[in-house]
């Protein structure tokens, strides 16, 4: 009793200061226009960046959670810290099982590959984990991160909680009437359906496996390009797990205590945590925590029962139990109301690969009459072989009706694989025909080819061409980048066919080949050819160049006659050397000269 009593006190001592820090926090980076309502929940006026965060699609279905704060005392531990079960309490509270300390790290290490732009800590897993199911009961897992019992929460039947029918046949939970959350993370099965992960490699995605279930709450913090640096989107991510002004302070105050440090301790030998948000929620109900009896109040043992009632007057001082009122019948939601859903007036879903959807898919909830129901979920999932993803790199998502009955789904961002999927619209709790709509992703194309440079290519007869030939695709005005382009030398403007003469290209034996296929442009829609080659053919011949979506460049090559060599002198035509003897220039042999008579 001293040791819990003292346990209560330095937890009262802890939070003013913790939970005033995370409201400082918070207050700095809150979003202009925030308001919180009597439920403690926040919300913006820009409904645009803000997350959509009801029960039955917030990660855990807003179920309840631990509201143990952090201790007083550092979150290392001190050599001096003392010895005997108080050090160990203090020790267990501060330190991460070994397994589920690993499993936080590992999926940091995965969404820093995948998503870098979110900066997700691993000690906001490390702080979500401990508020949901305190470190997956103190570390109680298998050597593979499955926890040895599983965890659940109380049934979401509406009875102090929210209301959330069952969505996965009790293949989660085993509970066929209502969901619960389920796991060291607590997810509810609506939500781990798509956000599950297999983060141990197995090949099952299992929401009772802290490796899975790590890995799924970082994605899923990660969803709608948030940067978890930033305050603002911090906050927004903490509220779409769970959508509380305390849960939200409460997993802030664990976050900075984990950020000053931590250390790792066996699996197993974790504090488990005591205070949850229902103690007081559901009067006459006992709070349970996820998979195990109810903890022991102070003064009475675990699992007592309620002492009888005192003698009522009249009835000889016999014991009475009080008549038990059964809770009234709740009223239908707006979900309950939902008959089926209606196309509304989405157009055309196609798009160019590595391009946004012009198009917004649609969908109306109406009632058997027609009628226009607001504030249903309708769940948006991608369906079929394709890349394609919603704004945030997301396939599946999740939006609230209007006050026309009309949600609008993120915009469709294309992937590189082409051809047809599907976008499945479906009422999220309730089993009504879903709304298929076609999609197409069609191939990277561009409207316009020009040559780079201001030269047209040219080269003597026999040689090979100085400079390769340099163009740029545009499609509207933009860089096309990726686009597939074909070369082609052909006969002329008018005869498309391959010519067999003239400037070639090489393949990779050295062969001279005269059409090239599966070249592409690069990000900025520019595209360098091979090196072109001159057989012994002098003239002027086009290169041809054409892309998908029909833009087309002729390219004059110029081949120049090679430069005739210098003729060899022919020795037949040269004349005969003279046989006649060269004049003597003796004087003895000259004849003389008679005078004149």
């Amino acid at each position: 009793m001293a040791a819990h009593i003292g346990r209560r006190l330095r937890k009262g001592a802890a939070t003013t200061a913790v939970a005033a820090a995370a409201v400082a926090a918070l207050s700095a980076s809150q979003a202009p226009g925030a308001t919180v309502d009597d439920q403690g929940r926040q919300s913006t006026g820009d409904a645009t960046s803000a997350p959509d965060t009801a029960a039955d699609d917030s990660a855990t279905g807003n179920s309840p959670y631990y509201t143990d704060l952090p201790p007083l005392n550092s979150p290392n531990p001190s050599p001096s810290a003392g010895s005997g079960d108080a050090g160990d309490q203090r020790a267990g509270e501060a330190g991460i099982p070994a397994t589920v300390l690993d499993a936080y790290k590992q999926a940091e290490a995965t969404l820093r590959e995948k998503k870098p732009g979110c900066n997700l800590p691993w000690q906001l897993l490390a702080a979500i984990g401990k508020v949901e199911s305190g470190q997956a009961r103190g570390g109680r897992v298998t050597a593979d991160g499955t926890t040895v019992t599983p965890i659940l929460g109380p049934q979401l039947d509406g009875n102090g909680f929210a209301l959330i029918r069952d969505t996965d046949n009790g293949a989660y939970d085993g509970n066929r009437m209502y969901d619960q959350a389920v796991g060291p993370m607590q997810f509810i099965p609506s939500t781990w359906d798509w956000a599950g992960r297999d983060g141990n490699g197995d090949g099952r995605k299992d929401p009772n496996n802290i490796y899975d279930a790590a890995l799924a709450a970082g994605h899923y913090l990660c969803r709608f390009d948030w940067d978890l640096s930033q305050q603002g989107d911090l906050r927004k991510a903490i509220l779409s797990y769970n959508n509380s002004t305390d849960y939200l302070n409460t997993v802030l105050s664990w976050l900075e205590f984990y950020r000053r440090g931590t250390h790792e301790i066996p699996d197993g030998t974790g504090a488990l945590p005591v205070d949850r948000s229902d103690d007081t929620a559901r009067p006459g109900v006992t709070p349970s925590a996820p998979g195990t009896t109810p903890p022991a109040r102070p003064g009475k043992p675990s699992g007592s029962r309620p002492s009888p009632s005192p003698a009522a007057p009249g009835n000889g001082g016999s014991p009475s139990t009080p008549p038990v009122t059964p809770p009234p019948a709740t009223p239908p939601t707006p979900t309950d109301t939902v008959h089926h859903l209606e196309d509304a007036g989405t157009g055309t879903l196609t798009a160019m690969a590595g391009h946004t959807f012009a198009e917004r898919v649609s969908t109306r909830a109406e009632t058997e009459a027609g009628k226009a129901v607001a504030k249903v979920r309708i769940r948006f999932t991608l369906v079929g072989d394709t890349d394609t993803t919603f704004t945030g790199g997301e396939t599946v998502a999740t939006v609230t009706t209007d006050a026309s009955g009309v949600a609008v789904a993120p915009a469709l961002q294309a992937g590189e694989r082409t051809g047809a999927f599907a976008v499945q619209a479906a009422v999220v709790g309730r089993s009504v025909k879903g709304v298929p709509y076609k999609a197409t992703v069609t191939a990277r194309a561009a409207d316009a080819l020009a040559l780079a440079g201001e030269k047209e290519p040219t080269c003597v007869a026999g040689g090979e061409f100085a400079e390769p030939v340099q163009v740029k695709a545009t499609y509207r005005g933009e860089a096309a980048g990726k686009v597939a382009v074909t070369a082609t030398l052909v006969t002329s403007a008018d005869d498309p066919a391959e010519n067999d003469k003239g400037p070639y290209f090489k393949d990779a034996d050295g062969k001279a080949v005269r059409s090239l296929t599966g070249l592409r442009t690069d990000a900025d829609g520019q595209l360098t050819l091979p090196k072109l080659y001159a057989d012994d053919t002098a003239g002027t011949f086009l290169l041809r160049l054409t892309t998908t979506g029909g833009a087309t460049l002729d390219v004059k090559l110029t081949v120049e006659p090679a430069a005739a060599p210098s003729p060899e002198p022919d020795p037949s035509t040269d004349p005969a050397p003279s046989t006649d003897p060269a004049p003597s220039t003796d004087p003895s042999t000259e004849p003389s000269e008679t005078p004149a008579a």
